[in-house]
């Protein structure tokens, strides 16, 4: 008997269902049954079916003879289905990667409960991933299992049947069914969650819930959405039935009426015909089911003053009215952010006018995020070695707190912001600043980029249109005319950015100074760094930093880090750290720590052992720690199609490359990832891209720019004098670590010569 019965109905779907059917036997967890429903569809949903069932033995294929709608599709699956939970997913929405897998373990840590509620993102056809509002109410905090009247916050939750997980034997012995018609998961969630005597709760997106452009059933206008009424009519026999329920009425009552309101109020769901019948019907229920004490919000009075009295012209009136009140306050706002826009440039340009203050500078880095990267470190280092200058820093109010003591804190877009552009002496971001800034004269700009190339930058993108989007090339050479100095960790940098951002300014080949916290770190530091982020003594931990793909339009990992350390055993850990302009996580939870939001990179890397990433810029910068790295490069060819690289990664990588997971799983199970090849490789990359980083770059840049010392700088240390505080795991024995099996398949490339 497996442990889920995934059952999916299919009606006219064919563009979906493949994606759909794949999400599910895809999962990491497969110890399940997939009954997939083919509702009578005119379309290819039953060949699409068919041709599952045939290449996976869990895949049960069910053809009903006539279409009998949704939820009757639904429960011919459910009268086939032999799991220990039910899994309701709609066939145009997909499971996320492991979702199987933390239900199950959700499942066994709160004790079988009869319901399990996890969360959902709703997901557009531009990639754009939206989680659920309420996702709060979801919080896994608390006593659990527990009922519903110890956490009613949960009704404000999708009332929907495919964000749940339900026990068998518990929708049998209640002899729970759906219903037909529209709206049929009204009468399935509320008795479900009434009725279950152990429920609990999964803080984590399990389904994306596909927004179709057209096509969705509740979308089209049609008397069918007064099937709406019999659904109410069902839940509220079903509390008659059950007296203990009764307490449920009122919030029942008032969940009906915000209900009703709502599918009278939304635009092209009732022909125009129908909208006063449907409202006279909606005052009956009113009527009918009318029970007071749940208390209604101002917000949602009107409506139902409204619903109430059936006052169907007078409904439209006010409509009518707060239709055009929304569009006067909406023109208002805009002629306001206008006005106000217009008096702050009025104040910069009369800040252009004053004194530059010599004593001033102003930081930014990656377009508003916190105090970080190489302005960050300069921004220290201006506070040792120039403690004259007044520094302050550009960030947007959520990363406030990452700014240490020291710095004044301004928001972009303030008259703050305006000034310290218009009169600081000395402007350093790793971008650009508001292309409107007027670089005057005496003003003295520091690029400080924010990372050696490998894929294609600045002039380079026009060759690669996907990735460039719709970059202005003419504004970027404006940006590029206002620089005086740009910082460059290598050779390579220095050729490549003074090619693909061709300007006058002056480049400093002085090391990159948010590496100068590699290099001055010490082992205490290490010990503290990973206590910090609970990584458990003993263990291998591993960053995973994946870069961004341009030719993607979601980002998720194609690695399944939770199979990986199946593999690999308890010795190791995985830091997860999804790339700046993801919204992440990547994973979490158990040995993998999600680290996406933790402010500082290079504190990420002291605590681990050994770098895992594919294409990201943080290997050049990781080596100067001289600790492992290894690079999973299974996408290489699409990805240097799509953005264009300087050099082949994989022929001269900084340790072992893997073209596949379980090349991967094979270069941490045999101790290649820190064997002699990988050793000779990382020397051979450190060489060639670490000659500067020696920890004093940020002196060097602060003596030359604000100090005017362009002799008697700090010399560069030589690679073989630097003594960058060892990882905790080269304290370990030099064993594999690994506790499992070798995956078979070929060996890891680099590990084969």
């Amino acid at each position: 008997m497996p442990r889920f019965s995934v059952i999916v109905p299919a009606y006219k779907v064919q563009a979906y269902l493949h994606e759909c059917l794949e999400s599910v036997l895809s999962q990491s967890y497969p110890d399940l049954e997939l009954i997939a429903v083919d509702d009578c569809s005119p379309d290819a949903c039953g060949a699409i079916i068919d041709e599952f069932a045939a290449r996976d033995p869990r895949v049960r294929a069910l053809h009903l003879p006539e279409n009998r709608g949704l939820g009757r599709a639904r429960n011919a699956g459910m009268e086939e289905a032999t799991g220990d939970y039910l899994i309701f997913l709609d066939s145009d929405d997909t499971l996320t990667p492991d979702a199987l897998r933390a239900i199950a373990d959700r499942v066994k840590e709160t004790g079988e409960p009869d319901v399990l509620v996890y969360d959902y993102a709703r997901t557009y056809w531009s990639g754009e991933a939206v989680r659920n509002k309420v996702a709060a109410q979801l919080t896994e905090k608390g006593p659990a299992p527990f009922r519903l009247a110890d956490r009613p916050g949960l009704l404000k939750v999708l009332m929907v049947a495919w964000n749940k997980a339900y026990r068998r034997e518990f929708v049998a012995r209640e002899g729970l069914t759906f219903p037909p018609g529209y709206y049929e998961d009204t009468p399935w969630t509320y008795p479900v969650l009434m009725a279950a005597q152990t429920i609990a709760t999964l803080d984590r997106v399990c389904v994306h819930y596909r927004q179709r452009r057209q096509g969705n059933i509740l979308g089209t206008t049609s008397r069918r959405h007064f099937d709406v009424f019999e659904q109410y009519d069902r839940v509220f026999a079903f509390i008659e039935q059950r007296p203990e329920l009764a307490r449920w009425r009122p919030l029942l009552f008032r969940r009906m009426v915000d209900h009703l309101s709502t599918v009278f109020t939304k635009p092209g769901r009732l022909p125009r015909a129908a909208r006063a019948e449907f409202l006279r019907k909606a005052r009956t229920h009113y009527r009918r089911y009318r029970a007071p004490g749940a208390p209604v919000p101002l917000r949602s009075r009107l409506r139902h003053t409204l619903v109430h009295l059936g006052l169907h012209r007078t409904f439209r009136v006010l409509q009518r009215a707060m239709t055009l009140r929304r569009r006067t306050a909406k023109l208002a706002g805009r002629l306001l952010k206008a006005v106000r826009a217009a008096a702050l440039q009025l104040h910069y340009r009369v800040q252009l006018r004053l004194p530059l203050r010599a004593d001033r500078a102003v930081f930014a880095a990656s377009w508003g995020r916190g105090h970080g990267c190489n302005p960050g470190a300069l921004e220290t280092a201006f506070r040792t070695h120039a403690p004259h200058i007044r520094t302050a820093w550009i960030a947007r109010p959520e990363h406030h707190p990452t700014i240490p003591p020291g710095p004044r804190r301004l928001s972009p877009g303030t008259a703050a912001y305006w000034t310290a552009l218009a009169r600081s002496k000395y402007l350093v971001n790793n971008v650009n600043f508001d292309r409107r800034l007027v670089k005057r004269k005496g003003q003295v700009f520091v690029q400080t980029q924010h990372g050696t190339p490998l894929k294609h930058m600045g002039l380079d993108l026009q060759e690669h249109p996907a990735a460039a989007r719709d970059m202005d090339f003419g504004e970027l050479l404006k940006g590029v005319d206002k620089w005086d100095y740009v910082l460059s960790a290598n050779r390579h940098t220095t050729l490549t950015w003074e090619r693909v951002y061709p300007g006058g300014y002056t480049t400093l080949e002085y090391g990159y100074p948010r590496n100068d916290a590699l290099q001055q770190a010490t082992s205490a530091d290490v010990t503290r760094l990973r206590a910090l982020l609970g990584i458990p003594e003993g263990t291998v931990a591993i960053l995973y930093a994946p870069t961004h793909r341009d030719h993607r339009r979601t980002q998720r990992t194609t690695l399944d880090l939770e199979r990986v350390l199946r593999r690999l055993g308890p010795r190791f850990v995985i830091l997860a750290r999804a790339h700046y302009w993801h919204d992440g996580p990547l994973a979490g939870g158990g040995r993998v720590i999600d680290v996406t939001g933790h402010p500082s990179v290079e504190s990420l890397c002291l605590a681990s052992d050994v770098l895992l990433t594919d294409y990201s810029s943080i290997m050049f910068d990781y080596a100067n720690l001289d600790r492992p790295i290894v690079i999973h490069a299974d996408d290489w060819e699409a990805y240097e199609a799509a953005r264009g690289t300087y050099f082949d990664l994989r022929s001269f990588p900084p340790g072992a490359v893997a073209r596949s997971e379980d090349e991967l799983i094979d270069i941490f199970a045999t101790g290649h990832w820190r064997g002699s090849r990988s050793t000779q490789l990382r020397t051979a990359f450190r060489e060639r891209f670490c000659p500067y980083d020696d920890g004093h770059a940020a002196e060097r840049v602060v003596r030359h720019v604000v100090l005017g010392e362009t002799a008697g700088l700090p010399p560069f240390v030589p690679l073989d004098e630097r003594h960058p505080a060892p990882s905790a795991a080269s304290a370990l024995a030099r064993s594999p670590l690994a506790t499992v099996p070798q995956p078979s398949g070929p060996r890891p490339v680099t590990e084969s010569h």
